[in-house]
């Protein structure tokens, strides 16, 4: 007997579809070339389900309209990668024609023009549609199941099912990418599941899984060339400045794909430049959870999983492009923010590779750091976390980082260089309180010397001097400089010219902090 589409049945599917994803994830990630062979698919899909079914399981006890709402919007703030933020809005536009329409339950009519909108949201959400992608799979799925309109959800979910896997045996015809490497397409791979999981959850059978097996992919299968950096992003945005950011990163990139609506967007685009990337959507409105991944598969061979990588958080979007260029996964926070232990462990995993480098970059982030690192080490990663404390500590860690060494002596040496680096940071005092270095009232500007007030001034270049000074009072070779986009102008020339005049044979090398970051870093090495 069916069970009808009612909460509990949503709470089941997102259940089922996380255990069906979590099965097939590696096949998923093994035949991911197309848009670009980074073999990931499965495991963004897999943390999409993830948001999705954890935000279903808060709403507990909560009618059909608000679960199937709280499904899209699990999704859409966890979506993940090219084909993770297509399911969520398949996800969200079939929630918004099932929650304006049904009751306490949905009648197969329903679910069928859910489906059908679903499809028609996620081409409208991807700048330049292809076929022989997931979206071929879902519009399949919704024409198949138009036949099935006056039957009950459960046989329109399995008849779309079917449909989708028909579909999906057909795009190595229909993208040459996949026909050279002889596999399906991954997205489309992993919406059958997804559909899988709905008629098991209507019915209580699984259906029967699609035929073509995944198989190894050789080198010639993958396509060099394309984009440097994958950039995802949550953003805060009104509609018209949206469509403005779309214009702008199709300029920039490919693979662009925009969700959401209502004020709230995930944001996905592959570019060579990152900061231009997250440049447009400050632009646009407040980008947060901002990930940005280099591509090292991009430029080269199959997808197979890297043997060391370094994993960094950083304080701004200045820094991004640096850290990636030195082949680190980066996750930006914004000021006074930090990332949980999840958004660590998904950085380290998003690396793929067996060693990973951990650089948290701040104090705090220590024992937060520490249990996502030992998360990871038990799905059989290893990984060491070296305990930078400022994104300027990083940097010189990573400036003798050597992949082809030794794991251990890349970690010592690694660690050695961030343990001798000094660093400082100025910041503008929210209220009077009771410091180190004496009172400070709100406004002042504070010089902070590894985590404690040194110097408290009124301006903020001569209290950069005084601090910098103290810093080289007890000698040093090389000082870095991060310097945010709100300081004031000039300030890094007049820092350079005053570490050349008063400490001579000292060099000294500046990197933009961007928006949003830190007033000023300084590193003494």
């Amino acid at each position: 007997m069916p069970h009808t589409l009612d909460s509990a049945a949503v709470r089941r599917w997102c259940s089922l579809t996380l255990e069906a994803l979590g099965r097939e994830r590696e096949e998923i990630d093994a035949i991911n070339v197309y848009p670009v062979a980074d073999g990931d698919t499965g495991t963004n899909l897999y943390l999409t389900a993830e948001s999705a079914r954890e935000a279903v399981e808060a709403a507990a006890g909560a009618g059909f309209g608000e679960t199937v709402r709280a499904m899209a919007h699990g999704a859409l703030i966890g979506a993940r990668g090219n084909s993770g933020t297509i399911l969520a809005q398949l996800l969200r536009g079939m929630a918004g024609v099932l929650a304006a329409a049904a009751g306490e339950e949905c009648s197969g009519e329903l679910l069928a023009r859910g489906l059908a909108e679903a499809a028609r949201e996620a081409r409208r959400a991807v700048a330049h549609p292809v076929e022989g992608t997931i979206l071929t799979v879902a519009s399949a799925a919704a024409r198949a199941c138009e036949k099935a309109r006056g039957e009950n959800p459960a046989a329109v979910a399995r008849t779309a099912y079917e449909g989708a896997r028909a579909a999906l045996e057909a795009t190595p015809g229909q993208l040459a990418a996949l026909e050279r490497a002889g596999v399906v397409d991954a997205g489309g791979r992993g919406l059958v599941a997804v559909l899988g999981a709905l008629v098991e959850a209507l019915t209580g059978a699984a259906p029967a899984r699609p035929v073509r097996a995944a198989r190894p992919l050789v080198v010639e299968e993958c396509a060099a060339g394309g984009p440097a950096f994958e950039v995802i992003y949550l953003l805060e945005a009104e509609d018209a400045a949206v469509d403005r950011l779309r214009e702008t990163l199709d300029a920039l990139g490919d693979s662009l794909v925009v969700v959401g609506g209502d004020g709230l967007w995930n944001v996905h685009v592959h570019v060579d430049d990152a900061g231009a990337a997250v440049e447009a959507g400050v632009e646009a409105g407040r980008p947060y959870r901002i990930r940005i991944t280099h591509f090292d598969v991009a430029r080269g061979p199959a997808p197979q999983r890297a043997q060391r990588a370094v994993v960094a958080v950083l304080p701004g979007k200045g820094l991004a492009a640096l850290y990636a260029e030195a082949g680190a996964t980066t996750l930006l926070v914004g000021p006074g923010q930090q990332p949980a232990g999840g958004q660590l462990a998904e950085a380290i995993r998003r690396a793929h590779a067996h060693e990973v480098v951990l650089l948290p970059n701040a104090v705090e982030l220590r024992h937060t750091a520490a249990a996502a690192a030992e998360q990871v080490r038990a799905e059989g990663v290893r990984v060491a976390l070296i305990p930078t404390r400022s994104a300027v500590q990083g940097i010189a860690a990573l400036a003798v980082h050597e992949p082809e060494r030794r794991f251990d002596e890349d970690v010592v040496a690694m660690t050695t260089a961030a343990g001798a680096t000094r660093y400082g940071e100025l910041a503008v005092a929210e209220r009077q309180s009771f410091t180190s270095a004496g009172v400070c009232q709100a406004g002042d500007v504070l010089g902070l010397i590894d985590g404690d007030v040194a110097v408290i001034g009124q301006e903020v270049a001569d209290t950069a001097r005084r601090t910098l000074d103290r810093m080289l009072s007890p000698g040093g070779e090389l000082v870095t400089l991060v310097v945010a986009d709100d300081a004031p102008e000039g300030l890094a020339d007049r820092l350079e010219a005053h570490v050349r005049e008063a400490h001579l044979a000292v060099d000294t090398v500046v990197y933009p902090g961007g928006p949003q970051a830190p007033l000023l870093l300084i590193g003494v090495e």
